[in-house]
C-alpha cells in the first residue's frame, strides 16, 4: 500500500532578520497570528522616495497656447538607466555629443527624374482606369505645385495628354436638384461622379493654365516666359482636340487674351495658327461663333487698335465657304452615276405579320431622321446667321472709323462674302466704298503709315497702297450684285456702278507701270537700294492678302466686261486700253490680260470687230486715251494696232495669245 505524500506546510512566522523595516517582526506569539494587522503595518512601512529630478530646459509655448516644460536629455537617460536597472558606471561610456539634425537637401536633377518617374506613374494609371484614379489628377497638380519650372512643365504637359486620352466625346452637363435625388442604379450614380470629378479637375487645370499663360512675353523672368510658353501650347492642343467639351470658352480667350497683346512672338503665331485651324475644321458651328463673338469683343475694346492678321481670321470661317459656290443656271447638278451592279441576294421568307412590323419600323426610323435632320439644320442656319451678322458688323464698323492698317483687310474679307451680305445694306455699302475711292485717289502712293498696333523691332513703317484699295473696293461693289440676279437687282435697289468702272478705267495706266503689280503681300523682297527710307529688308509677315493686283485687276475687269449687257463703246475702250496695258506689263500678267481679252471676243466680238479693221471705222476725230470719260473716249476712232507690236513680244506664250484673238476675231467676220 503506498503511503500518501505529506503537504508541505507553510511557514508562517517570518525570518529571522535584525532590518528595522521588516513589517513581519512581532513580539506576540504565534498563537494570536489571526489578530495581526499585517496590512496596516505595510502601510506604515516608510518608502524609498527619489530625488526629484530638475529640467535645466527653458520652457516653451506650443501652439494650442500651453506653456510645457521640457525634461532635460540627461535625466530622461538616467530615468531609463534606472528602470532597466543599468549603474552610472556605464553612462560615462554611452554618453556622446548630441548634433542638431538638418534636413537633407535633394538635388534638382534628382528631384526632376523623381518627378518624371510619378507623373509617368500617375498618368499610367489614369489612362487605364480613369475611373479608379480619379484622384491621380489632384496628385499631379499637387507636383506642379513645385518652384522648380521643368517639373511644373512636366505636371502641365503630363495633365494634357492624360485629357486628350479620357475626355469623352459629348458634353457633361451639371447636376440639377432633380438629377441629384432621383434614383439611379449603381453603375449610373458612378459614372455621374466620375464625370463632375472630371469636370472639376478640368476646370481647375484650365484655370491654371490660364494664371500661367498671362506670363507670356514676360522678359523679366526666362522661367515664367517657358512657362507661359508651354501653357499656351497646352491651351491651343486642346481646343483642336475636344473643341466640344466644357470650358471652350475660357480656352478661346487665353488665345484671344494673347492675340491682343503688341508682341507678335511665336506664341502669337501660334494662336492665330490655331484659330484659323479651329474655324477651317468646325463641324458644329458653336467654335466658330464663340471666337467670333470674343474677337469682336477684343476689336471693340481695343478701338481696331489690332494687327491686321487677326482680322484676317474671319476668312477662314468655314460656314461661310459653304456659301460661295453657286448651282448652274441652265442645267441639273445630280450626283455621279455608278455603274456597279448590286449583287445577288437570297430572298428571306417573311410572314405577313412580320412584313408588317419591318414597314412600321422603317416609317418610324424614317421620321427619326428627318426630324434630326431638320433640328441640325435649323440649328445650323441659326449659328450662320449669328456669325454673319458678327462679321459683317465689324466689318462695317471698322469701315466706319477708317482705321487706315485694318482697311485693306475689311475689304478683302467685303469682297470675298460680298454675295452675302442683305441688299437693305447695299447702298450704305456702296456709298462707303466710293467714299473710299475717292480718299485713296488724293494719297501719296509713297506715304508710310506706322503700324502702332506692334511694338519693338515688329513696329516697322508700311506703306498704304491706294491702287490696292481702289481695286477691292471695285471688286466689292461688282461682287454684291454676283448670284442675285444683278439685272433686276440693280434696277430694282437703283444702283449705280458707273462710278468704278470710270475710275477703274483711268487708273488701268497706273496698274500697267506698278512694278510690284506681280508681287503680293507673302513675296519676299528686298528693300530699294535708292530709297533712304527703308534701311531693312521689307517684312510683311503680318498680311494675309494673298492675292496679286494682276489677279484683284482681273477680277474686277471680268465683273466690268463679261456680262452680255455692257454697251459696245464701253467694250471698245476697255479693250483698246488693255492692248496698250499689255505693252508695259510683266510677262503673266500680259498673257493673262491676252486671256481676257480673248473671254471677251467670244462674248461681244461682233461689237467691237470694227477694232481690228481700219476701212470699217465707225466713228469720227480722235481717240484720247486719258479722258475719264469711258464712252466719251471715242474707241472707234481707232484701232488696236499695237497687236503688231506684240507679234514682236520676247515671250512665246504672249504671241500665242495674240494669235488666238486674231483668229477669232477672223472668224466673226
Amino acid at each position: 500500500m503506498a503511503v500518501a505524500r505529506a503537504h508541505k506546510r507553510r511557514r508562517i512566522s517570518p525570518p529571522e532578520s535584525t532590518s528595522s523595516t521588516e513589517p513581519f517582526v512581532h513580539d506576540e506569539p504565534v498563537s494570536k497570528a489571526s489578530e495581526w494587522n499585517l496590512e496596516q503595518q505595510y502601510e506604515q512601512r516608510p518608502r524609498q522616495q527619489r530625488k526629484a529630478l530638475e529640467s535645466t530646459r527653458l520652457p516653451i509655448k506650443t501652439a494650442e497656447g500651453r506653456i510645457e516644460r521640457l525634461a532635460s536629455p540627461e535625466s530622461e537617460q538616467e530615468t531609463v538607466d534606472s528602470l532597466f536597472g543599468s549603474g552610472d558606471e556605464d553612462a560615462s561610456d554611452t554618453q556622446e555629443t548630441e548634433v542638431e539634425e538638418k534636413p537633407v537637401e535633394i538635388p534638382v536633377r534628382q528631384q526632376i527624374i523623381e518627378a518624371k518617374e510619378e507623373l509617368a506613374r500617375i498618368g499610367t494609371l489614369l489612362s487605364e482606369n480613369p475611373e479608379e484614379h480619379i484622384g491621380g489628377f489632384r496628385k499631379i497638380a499637387e507636383i506642379g505645385a513645385s518652384t522648380i519650372a521643368v517639373v511644373k512643365k512636366l505636371a502641365l504637359a503630363t495633365q494634357l495628354a492624360v485629357y486628350k486620352d479620357i475626355i469623352p466625346g459629348y458634353r457633361i452637363r451639371p447636376l440639377g436638384e432633380i438629377d441629384s435625388s432621383e434614383k439611379v442604379s449603381k453603375e449610373v450614380r458612378k459614372l455621374r461622379s466620375f464625370e463632375q470629378a472630371l469636370v472639376t479637375h478640368y476646370q481647375n487645370y484650365i484655370k491654371e493654365i490660364a494664371k500661367c499663360a498671362k506670363a507670356s512675353g514676360d522678359s523679366s523672368s526666362e522661367d515664367r516666359a517657358n512657362i507661359a510658353t508651354v501653357a499656351i501650347s497646352c491651351a491651343c492642343s486642346l481646343l483642336l482636340a475636344v473643341p466640344h467639351f466644357n470650358f471652350r470658352s475660357e480656352l478661346i480667350k487665353i488665345l484671344v487674351d494673347k492675340l491682343s497683346t503688341r508682341n507678335r512672338d511665336s506664341d502669337f503665331t501660334k494662336c492665330l495658327e490655331t484659330l484659323e485651324k479651329l474655324f477651317r475644321e468646325d463641324d458644329d458651328g458653336n467654335p466658330s461663333l464663340d471666337g467670333v463673338t470674343q474677337l469682336s469683343k477684343l476689336n471693340k475694346a481695343r478701338d481696331y487698335r489690332i494687327d491686321e492678321s487677326v482680322l484676317n481670321t474671319f476668312l477662314h470661317l468655314r460656314l461661310l465657304s459653304e456659301f460661295s459656290s453657286r448651282g448652274s443656271q441652265n442645267r441639273i447638278d445630280k450626283p455621279a452615276s455608278t455603274d456597279v451592279k448590286k449583287a445577288k441576294f437570297k430572298k428571306e421568307f417573311r410572314t405577313k405579320k412580320y412584313r408588317k412590323i419591318l414597314k412600321e419600323r422603317k416609317a418610324v426610323e424614317k421620321e427619326f431622321k428627318e426630324a434630326d435632320a431638320i433640328v441640325s439644320h435649323e440649328e445650323r442656319d441659326r449659328l450662320q446667321a449669328e456669325t454673319l451678322k458678327i462679321v459683317f458688323v465689324t466689318y462695317f464698323r471698322i469701315l466706319k472709323t477708317r482705321v487706315p492698317n485694318l482697311t485693306g483687310a475689311v475689304l478683302e474679307g467685303l469682297a470675298k462674302y460680298a454675295h452675302l451680305i442683305n441688299q437693305d445694306f447695299f447702298g450704305d455699302l456702296l456709298e462707303t466704298l466710293k467714299d473710299l475711292i475717292s480718299s485713296a485717289s488724293f494719297e501719296d502712293p509713297s506715304q508710310e503709315t506706322k503700324d502702332d498696333t506692334l511694338d519693338g523691332p515688329e513696329k516697322l513703317s508700311s506703306k498704304h497702297d491706294p491702287l490696292r484699295s481702289t481695286l477691292l473696293s471695285t471688286t466689292t461693289a461688282f461682287t454684291l450684285l454676283e448670284g442675285q440676279d444683278a439685272a433686276r437687282s440693280a434696277s430694282a435697289l437703283h444702283l449705280d456702278l458707273s462710278f468704278f468702272t470710270s475710275h477703274l478705267y483711268k487708273t488701268l495706266h497706273s496698274f500697267a507701270l506698278n512694278p510690284d503689280i506681280e508681287l503680293s503681300a507673302k513675296t519676299l523682297r528686298l528693300p530699294d537700294p535708292h530709297d533712304s527710307s527703308s534701311h531693312q529688308p521689307i517684312t510683311t509677315n503680318n498680311k494675309v492678302n494673298l492675292k496679286t493686283p494682276s489677279v484683284l485687276l482681273l477680277r474686277a475687269l471680268s465683273s466690268i466686261l463679261l456680262p452680255r449687257s455692257v454697251p459696245p463703246l464701253r467694250v471698245a475702250a476697255f479693250v483698246k486700253q488693255l492692248y496698250i496695258c499689255s505693252l508695259h506689263l510683266p510677262e503673266k500678267s500680259a498673257q493673262a490680260v491676252l486671256g481676257l481679252v480673248h473671254q471677251v471676243m467670244k462674248v461681244h466680238g461682233r461689237k467691237v470687230a470694227a477694232l481690228w479693221n481700219t476701212e470699217e471705222r465707225k466713228g469720227d476725230g480722235v481717240f484720247d486715251a486719258l479722258r475719264g470719260d469711258v464712252e466719251g473716249s471715242n474707241p472707234f476712232a481707232s484701232t488696236v494696232w499695237e497687236g503688231e507690236l506684240l507679234r514682236c513680244h520676247y515671250v512665246p506664250a504672249v504671241r500665242e495669245g495674240l494669235k488666238g484673238i486674231e483668229k477669232l476675231v477672223r472668224e466673226i467676220k
